[in-house]
Parts: structure tokens; sequence; C-alpha cells
């Protein structure tokens, strides 16, 4: 029986960048703050691994609730459950 490869498998399509956004993170997206309460939204970037959420949360809508050293503690509904992920701003995007 074959074995699992882990739960990062079959992400070389959903995280692949486009070809004219290949490259360094725009730097805009690196030093914007957020404070508790804005909504962001999870845009995973694949060139930077460090603070990746889950693939499952790719594209969703979640909320600041605080800063943790470099990152954020982001609110996600997922289900009936809300899920607390620790994310790199290089990952978040305001919501529109």
């Amino acid at each position: 029986m074959k074995g699992s490869r882990g739960y990062k498998t079959g992400t070389r399509h959903l995280l692949r960048k486009h070809t004219r956004s290949k490259g360094m993170t725009p730097l805009g997206r690196l030093l914007r703050e957020y404070k508790p309460g804005e909504q962001v939204d999870i845009i995973i970037d694949s060139s930077v691994p460090k603070g990746q959420p889950h693939k499952r949360f790719h594209g969703k809508v979640g909320r600041i609730k605080e800063r943790r050293g470099r990152a954020y503690v982001v609110l996600v509904n997922n289900g009936n459950a809300e899920k607390q992920l620790i994310v790199r701003p290089e990952h978040l995007v305001p919501h529109r």
C-alpha cells in the first residue's frame, strides 16, 4: 500500500504563481500594518514557505485578532467552528 506524502501534496497548480507575478513579493504587502478587527483575504504566496496557512484556507476571508511576532493571528470560520490561524503578512491581502 502506498503511503501518504504529506498534506502539501497536490498543491502544484493551486499555489503556483502566474507568469507575470513571479519573483519577489511586493514590499507594500510586507510592510502593511493590520489593526485588530480588520478583514483580510488569505492568498497564499507560494514563493514564501514560512508562515503559510493550510491550503484549505486559500481564498478565505478572515478577521485580524492580534499581532504575534512578525505574524498575525487571523480568525476564520471553517464550517461551524472558528479557527485561529497564525499567518505572515506575505499571505494576507486587505479585503475589498
